[in-house]
């Protein structure tokens, strides 16, 4: 169940009572006159079922209050309502199935931010990657992994392209791009800084390295990862049942990889650089056309989900306003 709560000008707020009356799956609906200070108007709140939070908010757009006004949608993690519970039931779908766009859009844009805070863990991750390669541990691996930001930018590619935001596409190449060249230039700094010290050595660089040396030595093995990772990651951002992005966190080496980029640099290693910028490459991109593919695959759903909604819907004006769950809907 999520909890919208619209704060609409004076002069829109008969068309949205009227937008949210006339949808069966709308419960708990209230109105507080004169409540809103700015903008000037009143305060609607109402409770709908997740499965039908995109054709309320879409019907919310249409009549100008994003514009004029703002619409919350807040998750209910514990609620008690007989109505509510039959409008869950009366709506085609699940709750954990189903996709709140306007939701995972924004997520995307603020995650895809390009700010300090994003070049910093950026820059922070590679840097404890770099560490983990020359001294060959995985478990350092793993943390570098976990630690980076790149993987919504990167579902947000996808995102952009399932919902026509030609603004996040830019957005989130623009955050991947700086922040792996900024993490690289900072962490070929540091690796410099330490062969000058003596901490670090060619041979330590080039020594074998059986825990690590896959973030090096890319294969059809490293895309079909990513393009697995990717999809589960896709359905962790916008499933109600949130939890599977550390495995995916934990499952692709674009992190570790920029990390021995940036290490074959401080010590002139084609070899080294090749293979790692050929490994992100190979990650990046098969995470970006996974998260494309699977999030198109959710739209495709649920566009069919609110035509079928739209048709019990109408079929329920038609009856004398019954919430009896249709046979056969």
């Amino acid at each position: 169940m999520q909890h919208l709560r619209i704060t609409s000008p004076r002069a829109l707020t008969p068309a949205v009572l009227d937008a949210l009356r006339a949808d069966p799956a709308v419960t708990s609906l209230t109105c507080v006159r004169g409540a809103a200070l700015v903008p000037e108007g009143d305060l609607v709140e109402a409770d709908v079922p997740r499965e039908a939070v995109n054709e309320v908010v879409d019907a919310l757009r249409e009549i100008g209050v994003p514009k004029q006004g703002a619409i919350h949608v807040v998750p209910v993690t514990t609620w008690l309502s007989q109505a509510g519970l039959d409008a869950e039931r009366l709506t085609p779908g699940s709750s954990a199935d189903s996709v709140v766009w306007a939701d995972v859009t924004q997520r995307a844009y603020e995650e895809s931010e390009l700010n300090w805070t994003f070049l910093t863990f950026m820059s922070l991750a590679t840097l404890i990657a770099s560490i983990a390669i020359i001294l060959d541990s995985q478990i350092l691996v793993i943390g570098a992994m976990v630690l980076g930001p790149e993987f919504v930018p990167i579902a947000a590619l996808g995102l952009a392209l399932v919902r026509r935001r030609p603004s996040l596409l830019r957005f989130a190449a623009r955050s991947l791009v700086v922040g792996f060249a900024v993490a690289i230039a900072v962490t070929t700094a540091a690796a410099l800084l330490a062969r000058a010290l003596g901490w670090i050595t060619q041979d330590m660089v080039t020594a074998p390295r059986p825990a690590t040396g896959f973030i090096y030595t890319p294969d059809t093995w490293s895309f079909i990862v990513a393009v697995v990772a990717a999809a589960a990651g896709a359905l962790s951002l916008t499933s109600a049942k949130v939890g599977g992005l550390s495995g995916v966190f934990i499952s692709v080496t674009t992190i570790p990889a920029a990390g021995n980029v940036a290490l074959g640099l401080a010590f002139g290693l084609p070899d080294e650089i090749r293979g790692s910028l050929l490994q992100l490459l190979l990650n990046v991109s098969g995470m970006a056309v996974a998260g494309w593919l699977t999030l198109a695959f959710q739209q495709a759903v649920w566009s069919r989900m609110s035509e079928r909604r739209a048709r019990l819907v109408a079929r329920l004006r038609r009856r004398t306003g019954t919430w009896q769950v249709l046979d056969g809907d």
